[in-house]
């Protein structure tokens, strides 16, 4: 599967068959997570067979079911809190993609998850962002509602082939309620993103968005 597949693949799964991860799918997943990991400056793990993490009424609340694999987004926040949260979703979605194309289904999830649990795995110093739930899905997901390149680009003109591919990858990237406040455009010569108007964990969702972007389009974005 190309990436550009897993892309249009990917969709949100909260309930999961009860078959353990492949051990060699397991080794590949941990080996991409850590390059992730030496790229960021995160501290991102994943926890296999662990049934725990998403045992909770919230986690019953949010229709998940049978999740034993879940991705922890943690690390050293900095002084910029936001910058952590960009990365969070930036590289959380490169690792989601990857287990896309090796065959696994996920889903992002900011609270219905065992908090109190996940975060006895986050080592001190260190914050919990989010939580990525991971396995072979019951289903591989459904299509969602999504706004049209037009509502997100705010530069005029028409839009180069690889801009408006960039935007169409960036408009299938998962976000908070589904919100996509996100907005694309030009600045000096060069792709930039910024959030579009308030909404849940917008920071978050600007790096899975512009994950997307780059993926499809090839091109660097700048975050404004």
């Amino acid at each position: 599967m190309t990436i550009m597949e897993a892309i249009e693949n990917r969709h949100s799964v909260r309930a999961y068959k009860d078959i353990p991860i492949d051990m060699d799918v397991r080794e590949q997943l941990d080996r991409f997570t850590e390059e992730c990991n030496a790229e960021s400056g995160l501290h991102i793990t994943i926890q296999y067979d662990d049934p725990d993490g998403f045992d909770s009424r919230l986690a019953s609340y949010g229709n998940f079911r049978n999740v034993k694999n879940y991705i922890v987004l943690a690390g050293v926040p900095g002084r910029d809190k936001n910058d952590f949260r960009f990365r969070c979703g930036y590289y959380g979605e490169k690792i989601v993609l990857f287990a896309q194309q090796l065959g696994l289904n996920t889903c992002w999830t900011a609270l219905t998850f065992n908090k109190k649990k996940v975060k006895e795995i986050v080592p001190p110093g260190e914050t919990l962002c989010m939580v990525i739930a991971l396995g072979y899905g019951e289903t591989n997901g459904s299509v969602r509602k999504s706004k049209s390149a037009e509502d997100v680009v705010i530069s005029k003109g028409t839009m180069p082939d690889w801009f408006r591919d960039g935007v169409e990858a960036a408009l299938k990237a998962p976000t908070a309620v589904n919100q996509q406040k996100f907005a694309f455009g030009m600045k000096d010569g060069d792709p930039a993103i910024r959030i579009k108007g308030m909404g849940m964990h917008t920071r978050v969702d600007l790096g899975i968005a512009a994950y997307h972007f780059e993926a499809a389009s090839g091109k660097k974005v700048t975050v404004l």
